[in-house]
C-alpha cells in the first residue's frame, strides 16, 4: 500500500480553503478524529465526537452498514456543521452520518482521501501517516 509524508499530508491541511464559517467539527470516530482535531487547529471551534462502526481494526467489513455505537450527546440542530472522515470508500458511513444529523443547519463533509465536499486527495488506497 502506498504511504504519504505527513509533511506532504500537513501540507494539503494548510492549502485547503473552506468557503462557510461552522459552528463546530463533527469527527466520524475512529477514523475522522485525526484530521478533525488538525481541522480544529486552524479553525478554533467546537469539536465533537459521532461514534460510527462499520468496519474492524483491519478495515473488514464488521457490519452490513453502519452502527450507531454511542449515543449522540451533543447539539447540532440548527448548526453549521463540518462532518470529518478520514477515507471515504463507498460513502455509507458519511451518508449514515448526515442523516444522523438532518436537523443541522448545514452539513459539509471532509475526508482526508475519498468523496466529500473538501477533500486532500481522492485516488487509489493509501496508508495515513499517523497510523501505526
Amino acid at each position: 500500500m502506498n504511504s504519504k509524508s505527513f509533511k506532504e499530508v500537513m501540507q494539503r491541511f494548510r492549502e485547503i480553503e473552506f468557503h462557510e464559517s461552522f459552528d463546530m467539527i463533527v469527527a466520524i470516530a475512529n477514523g475522522g478524529i485525526i484530521p478533525a482535531a488538525i481541522i480544529n487547529q486552524r479553525l478554533n471551534i467546537e469539536i465533537q465526537f459521532l461514534k460510527i462502526s462499520l468496519r474492524d481494526n483491519h478495515q473488514q467489513k464488521k457490519y452490513d452498514s453502519p452502527k450507531l455505537v454511542a449515543p449522540i450527546d451533543f447539539d447540532f440542530k440548527n448548526k453549521t456543521v463540518l462532518l470529518v472522515e478520514d477515507r471515504v470508500k463507498t460513502g455509507a458511513t458519511l451518508q449514515f452520518a448526515m442523516e444522523l444529523l438532518a436537523e443541522a443547519k448545514l452539513i459539509k463533509t471532509f475526508a482526508v482521501n475519498g468523496n466529500a465536499d473538501y477533500v486532500l486527495y481522492n485516488e487509489a488506497c493509501f496508508k495515513f501517516p499517523w497510523i501505526l
